[in-house]
């Protein structure tokens, strides 16, 4: 019980320490915060840190492949609760509803940890190349899974346009984070989600914008 009991409080001062690290390096910049205040944000000596991380680089990375690989993990979730549909009317409904359903998970994400999208937008070209290289593969297959569901919305879409209405939607969804604080069940949480929803399927077929709207 006491080797859980401790382990159990060395996970507690590490995820205490990722979160005042990313409320700092968000507040201030990577580069000008020093071991010794990522420390005494959480009740610690300098080089007590290394306890949990090898470096501050570390930390930094860990901080941004954990928020990307619990993107990613959400994202699977939503993925696999969908059902499979017999025609191509209730596929694209069916990928109208997984679509709002991404939006809304991803706007719950940015409203809950701000700090992390400031930094994932600021720091990414601080990361060590491997740790860089981590973080876009595990990017690139969030995207990725999001494009599968817009090809089912709209089959007729070319690649080249899913990709710029995928980067423009996470482009405004990250962008909570630098404006008031908003939440998916609040009148500006609903306007953005439905911005975003437009934003990915605005101009489709009439065929594809009443399936979506079915789903709504």
């Amino acid at each position: 019980m006491t080797a859980t009991w401790r382990a159990t409080q060395k996970a507690n001062r590490r995820a205490a320490l990722m979160e005042s690290a990313a409320r700092l390096f968000a507040e201030r910049g990577f580069a000008a915060v020093s071991t010794a205040e990522l420390g005494e944000a959480v009740g610690m000596s300098g080089p007590a840190l290394y306890k949990h991380f090898p470096s501050k680089d570390a930390l930094l990375a860990e901080i941004l492949v954990d928020a990307s690989e619990r993107l990613l993990d959400g994202c699977r979730a939503i993925l696999a609760e969908d059902s499979p549909e017999d025609s191509p009317e209730e596929a694209r409904g069916g990928a109208a509803d997984t679509l709002r359903r991404l939006i809304r998970f991803h706007l719950e994400f940015a409203t809950t940890d701000p700090d992390v999208i400031r930094i994932q937008d600021r720091e990414l070209p601080a990361l060590a190349p491997e740790d860089n290289q981590e973080v876009r593969r595990l990017q690139r297959e969030y995207v990725q899974l999001w494009d599968g569901v817009l090809a089912r919305l709209d089959p007729a879409m070319r690649d080249g346009e899913r990709q710029v209405r995928l980067l423009g939607t996470f482009g405004l969804l990250n962008s909570t984070p630098h404006s008031a604080p908003v939440s998916t069940g609040d009148p500006a949480g609903v306007i953005l989600a439905g911005m975003a929803y437009r934003s990915l399927t605005g101009g489709t077929s009439p065929a594809v914008a009443a399936a979506a709207g079915s789903a709504a």
